[in-house]
């Protein structure tokens, strides 16, 4: 019987990183912030792994296998690192398998099978079927990033797990490599077993046979039952299919090369009843007596996540329109098919049931695809939803996923927030009603050891009732280092030696994912948390920023920074934005989460005295385009273009600012000068020879065209337009102003055909108003809260509106100036800023036709993440014979100065043809490409050949004389 292996090799050991580059096409790595970045998952632990493998194939896994084996050194293969119970993370090597094996393989459409690589993301693999008109049905919250890999791991279930089952339902087979380096198929008709094979599947089914009857007394009667090994496949009732061991063992057995699922066919059409409770436990009661109608699924949202959603304003419109006065819980209850008609008699029988059960017109009806999806948004972020409560105290998952009879629900809830309430905290519930298995976590404090303690005690108690009520302590999200010490208690003695001895046969080194199901450390071991006792912000650093919204050191930056939860939602790539680096790079440290877990290590003093000015920081915020995206749809609000701006500032505090960040920085003094004498401006561009020395000096590419200066700069007196009804203020930036001022006059025509009387933006020394973005991005937040104090003493002389083209310049107003000028001041001009495209959108505005059929429009991110690129694309659709379509597109990839400069044109590119590049490609010549953002259109131009324009100039050709 082996032990907990303890690996003979260190953390980040040289001659295995060695040994590895040089046996493997993999990528490497070691670093101790990739260390770090792989240390966590979505759970409370934190485990640092030996080192980091990506592997390109499946080979370099079986090397590295290999490798390790000799060497004594544990493996952790990983998908998407979204595990909530510390499956995750193990002093290992970890294996990523999410950037490169990620291939569908094969798929046989007649019999209902694909067979897939692990590390392909749920979401992927359905979008591929869709040619198909099939799809694979296990569906948990994190569908757009969990990998296939994860979920066979899991025993994942979902949403639908009432319909289709459990991950080990819809697992027809799994390629395995064993710890021995034996490479097997395991599935419902194995062929000729190698020696070593067909000894284990002996002695696998005899201990079936031997324990065959205390399986049949101990494992619960739950469909959500995915605690342990699936011993039940090895009974002689219930042998078949060997895969079905291997599905939620964790990791803990064999390394899945290749999974066949089974497929379902596709019902196209869906409609969903949200039903109305006034208190948790009539919906709870009520649980049992909706599932006889057959739905698909039926989802608790609780008051929690209602008002929780409603802060967050990616969801707030959304809960707002499914909520009908001030219900305590709400049922989500979804049926789908073929016809709408047969839809609405199903939804017709729900409101009949619910009027049955007493709760008469509480039903509303969601038929519109598009709505149905933003309420399937909401709901599958409730976890993170909840995880966006700001402080110390966070919803903690280590009973999340119990499961009880729905009989039982109401009654096990009840008693169950009894516990939490005589322990001083709460829970918060949502999630699976429809198979008794609801999400709860009760409100603690990590950092906490009394919290700790309350933990303990309320698992114990909590598990206590589940096997009171014969239900499972894990009905979805498996062991890891949460549950695995429970089993005991749960399964009783026999039945866990029973998992061990699967366990030593499979894998008598003790390698694969040690501790894990069987053998585990104490759930509670706050060596292992990501917070441990000793756990502290580095006092030395001193934020330059406001970060007073959240409590904690360090002006609450440090707080803010741990809103992270590692749930990787900035993994999707359905999102509107985030996170564009990512999206092309596939690297952990690329990305928000990989990014927050960065500056959290180094906050804390984990990677090494002043390490926020250091180069592990640096390099994981190189590829960061400052775009927002994570603001708006991070649902726990992981503001990481604010935090760069921290990172940038410490670094050019310790080392300095480079020429060329200076010379961008200060653009706004030295723009007028240059705009003097544009010809010796525009000369790097004009010259042979001088583009090339500009790379070699500053590096800025050589292939790149920078904005060219002009001569005609708009002036403020420009804008003095009085006589309107309305009185608004222009804010000229930067750009507009100097490189493309008919921007600005024409949205001075626009705003007076509006009715608007229109003044200047300025400032009584007569020197143009800055927002200081170009500041911010170098780090210089002295300077750029000099320009932030000249802009708002100047605008706080009006409450009228102040309205700007420039999305990143205009947006400064309402963000960073509340950072870098606290108070009722700022507080009152990011109420009053807004972009011409909101301003102007439902206005009366006198237009005509301008004989241009269509215009495809991009949004800056930052009109994105602020909800103004709507606004925008409503404006533009008010020009009569206009046909408008925005383009669905993340960052283009120019991002101020990030795209010129030489370092960064790969990934620049690489972002441009993510999606916007391709849609550009597709449009007629005829037809007009609208982009409000200056970097926008000077990537669509140097990357397409295409000439965007902002909105407002098709505005003002459309404003009738």
């Amino acid at each position: 019987m082996n032990a907990i292996t303890t690996s003979r090799v260190l953390p980040g050991d040289p001659a295995l990183a060695a040994r590895l580059k040089r046996e493997t096409e993999g990528e490497v790595r070691f670093s101790p912030a990739d260390r770090g970045r792989y240390s966590t998952d979505a759970s409370i632990y934190q485990v640092e792994p030996v080192g980091v493998l990506v592997p390109r194939t499946v080979a370099d896994v079986e090397a590295a296998m290999a490798i390790c084996r000799e060497a004594g050194v544990p493996v952790l293969a990983r998908g998407g690192g979204t595990s909530q119970c510390g499956q995750t993370v193990n002093r290992a090597l970890v294996i990523d398998c999410s950037k490169h094996l990620r291939q569908v393989l094969a798929v046989d459409a007649a019999a209902g099978m694909a067979r897939v690589q692990p590390g392909i993301a749920l979401g992927a693999l359905n979008d591929a079927l869709k040619g198909e008109k099939l799809f694979f049905p296990v569906d948990p919250s994190t569908w757009a990033r969990c990998t296939i890999g994860g979920m066979a791991a899991n025993n994942s279930c979902g949403s639908k797990s009432i319909r289709y089952g459990l991950m080990a339902d819809n697992v027809l087979g799994i390629d395995a490599i064993l710890p021995s380096g034996t490479r097997f198929a395991f599935d419902d008709a194995p062929g000729e077993m190698p020696p070593e094979v067909a000894a284990l599947v002996r002695s696998l089914h005899a201990l079936g046979e031997r324990e065959a009857a205390e399986i049949a007394e101990r494992f619960p009667k739950q469909l959500r039952r995915v605690g342990g090994y699936n011993l039940e496949a090895l009974t002689p009732a219930g042998r078949g299919n060997l895969s079905r061991l291997l599905v939620g063992s964790e990791g803990t057995l064999a390394f899945s090369a290749a999974i066949d699922l089974k497929l379902w066919p596709i019902k196209p059409r869906k409609a969903l009843g949200i039903c109305q409770f006034p208190t948790f436990r009539a919906a709870m009661a009520a649980s049992q007596h909706l599932v006889t109608l057959n739905p698909e699924a039926v989802e608790l949202v609780d008051r929690t996540m209602i008002d929780l959603g409603r802060s967050i304003p990616i969801y707030r419109a959304t809960i707002d329109s499914i909520v009908r006065g001030e219900p305590d819980s709400l049922l989500i209850v979804e049926f789908h098919g073929q016809e709408d008609a047969a839809l609405a008699r199903e939804l017709d029988r729900l409101e009949e049931m619910m009027g049955d059960l007493g709760y008469p017109d509480a039903v509303v009806r969601v038929i519109d695809s598009g709505f149905q999806a933003q309420v399937a948004a909401v709901r599958e972020a409730g976890l993170n939803i909840m995880m966006s409560m700001k402080g110390d105290g966070k919803p903690v998952s280590f009973i999340e996923d119990t499961a009880v009879d729905l009989p039982d629900l109401a009654d096990y809830t009840e008693r169950l927030n009894e516990v939490f309430e005589k322990h001083g905290t709460k829970g918060t519930w949502y999630a699976h009603a429809s198979v008794g298995c609801l999400h709860v976590r009760p409100v603690l404090n990590m950092k906490d050891g009394a919290e700790v303690a309350k933990m303990r005690a309320i698992a114990e108690e909590c598990f206590a009732l589940v096997r009171e009520y014969k239900g499972s302590h894990s009905g979805e999200h498996g062991d890891g280092i949460v549950r695995s010490e429970f089993h005991e208690s749960m399964f009783g003695p026999r039945i866990v030696r029973a998992f061990e001895a699967v366990k030593d046969a499979f894998d008598p080194q003790g390698l694969m994912n040690p501790g894990r199901v069987v053998r585990p450390p104490r759930m509670d071991d706050r060596t292992l948390f990501r917070y441990p006792p000793e756990y502290a912000a580095d006092p030395a650093v001193k934020p330059a920023l406001d970060w007073s919204a959240w409590p904690g050191p360090q002006r609450g930056f440090l707080g803010a920074v741990e809103m992270c939860n590692n749930n990787g939602t900035c993994r999707k790539f359905d999102a509107d934005v985030m996170c564009p680096s990512y999206r092309i790079t596939r690297d952990e440290q690329h990305l928000t989460r990989g990014r927050a877990n960065t500056l959290r290590l180094a906050l804390t003093g984990q990677l090494g005295p002043d390490a926020l000015a250091g180069d592990e920081v640096a390099e994981a915020m190189s590829l960061c385009v400052s775009c927002k995206g994570c603001k708006r749809e991070c649902p726990t609000g992981v503001d990481m273009a604010k935090m760069k701006i921290e990172a940038a500032h410490a670094r050019a505090q310790k080392h300095g600012i480079r020429l060329k960040d200076r010379i961008i920085a200060e653009l706004p003094r030295w723009a007028p000068w240059a705009a003097r004498l544009p010809g010796l401006a525009n000369a790097r561009d004009g010259i042979p020879g001088l583009a090339r020395l500009s790379e070699r000096a500053l590096g800025l590419a050589a292939g790149r065209a920078l904005p060219r200066f002009r001569r005609d700069v708009f002036r403020d007196a420009e804008a003095n337009r009085p006589g309107g009804e309305e009185a608004v203020i222009l804010f000229a930036d930067t750009f507009n102003r100097y490189y493309e001022p008919e921007n600005l006059r024409d949205a001075v025509t626009v705003l007076a055909a509006a009715g608007c009387s229109v003044t200047p933006a300025a400032a009584p020394d007569g020197r143009p108003l800055c927002c200081g973005r170009t500041y911010l991005a170098a780090g210089m937040v002295d300077e750029a809260r000099a320009e932030a104090k000249r802009t708002l003493d100047a605008l706080s002389q009006s409450d009228a509106p102040v309205i700007g083209l420039e999305p990143s310049c205009l947006t400064t107003l309402r963000d960073e100036f509340l950072s870098l000028l606290p108070g009722e001041a700022s507080t009152r001009l990011a109420a009053r800023a807004r972009l011409t495209g909101e301003f102007l959108a439902g206005r009366d505005l006198p237009l005509r036709p301008i004989g241009t059929a269509q215009a495809h429009v991009h949004g800056h991110c930052h009109q994105k993440a602020f909800g103004a690129f709507a606004p925008a694309v409503k404006a533009l659709k008010q020009v009569p014979g206009l046909a408008v379509a925005p383009i669905a597109s993340s960052c283009c990839g120019m991002a101020g100065s990030f795209g010129y400069e030489a370092r960064n044109q790969d990934a620049s590119r690489a972002m441009a043809e993510l999606s916007l590049l391709p849609a550009i490609r597709a449009t007629a010549p005829e037809d007009a490409v609208v982009a409000d953002g200056t970097s926008c259109r000077h990537q669509i131009r140097d990357l397409s050949g295409r000439e965007a324009v902002h909105s407002i100039r098709l505005l003002a050709r459309a404003v009738a004389p």
